[in-house]
């Protein structure tokens, strides 16, 4: 994820200054992240506690995708919108959220559903994407498209007091998304049916959004090759490896 990038104004300097201090982000990492193209997959509980961060931040391209409409019960945990967006565009309501937190970030919203027939077009060019998708079938869909891309996946889920997040940077020795799916089949309850604890998807999201800003900013180590997995419930977190999957059907074979 080297790309070019430009020098701060006083203004930038001054806003993200709390970034700058940091000794291992300082001006570089933060003209990194001015720089970056950020695709967030999901608007829900997830994508609603990472944009914030990701905006805030100051990542200067944001893609929000999403197709669902705003209903009731989101707003126990959607944070991004208000009892007035009800029946509104969850992608566009974001956006226009984002937009009031930090004008200088360019935000698009795309409104439908990510398919094999759109995901290059909507994805092309990202330096990382985020998932908050709720199903299985987009999550493997967007691996395989991260695989080929050699564009890193910040994963994500959250169910009843439970989360999890994990890195895949989708390099020759480090596992993918798939190693990781293969294990198991489509989950069998949404949140609609099994419920989700409100702060969940914000300590997950909040750790997603830290692991994207890691890797654009190039500091710290990331979750690459692991799992980190939380039980609210409980008050407990476990890291388990992901050990790379010698037959997997995505990252076992060349690149296209």
């Amino acid at each position: 994820m080297s790309k070019p990038t430009q020098p701060m104004s006083d203004q930038q300097a001054l806003r993200y200054s709390r970034h700058v201090m940091l000794p291992t982000v300082d001006f570089t990492g933060q003209e990194r992240i001015l720089a970056a193209r950020v695709a967030i997959v999901g608007m829900g509980g997830l994508g609603c506690a990472v944009a914030p961060y990701l905006a805030g931040s100051g990542v200067g391209e944001l893609i929000l995708i999403d197709n669902d409409r705003i209903e009731r019960s989101n707003l126990q945990r959607q944070i991004l919108f208000r009892e007035h967006n009800i029946g509104d565009s969850k992608a566009e309501t974001a956006a226009a959220t984002l937009r009031a937190l930090n004008s200088e970030v360019k935000i698009q919203a795309i409104s439908e559903r990510l398919t094999r027939d759109n995901l290059e077009a909507v994805l092309v060019n990202s330096d990382v994407i985020v998932d908050c998708c709720d199903n299985l079938e987009t999550r493997n869909l967007l691996n395989a498209f991260c695989w080929q891309q050699q564009i890193p996946l910040v994963s994500g889920a959250a169910i009843r007091f439970e989360g999890q997040v994990a890195v895949y940077p989708m390099t020759e020795d480090t596992p993918c998304y798939r190693c990781f799916s293969r294990l198991f089949g489509e989950q069998q309850l949404t949140c609609m049916e099994a419920g989700v604890f409100s702060p969940v998807v914000g300590v997950v999201g909040a750790l997603q959004a830290v692991e994207t800003l890691k890797l654009i900013a190039h500091v710290g180590e990331t979750l690459s090759g692991a799992v980190l997995l939380y039980d609210g419930a409980h008050a407990s977190w476990q890291r388990i490896n992901l050990p790379k999957s010698p037959d997997c059907s995505v990252c076992a074979n060349p690149r296209d």
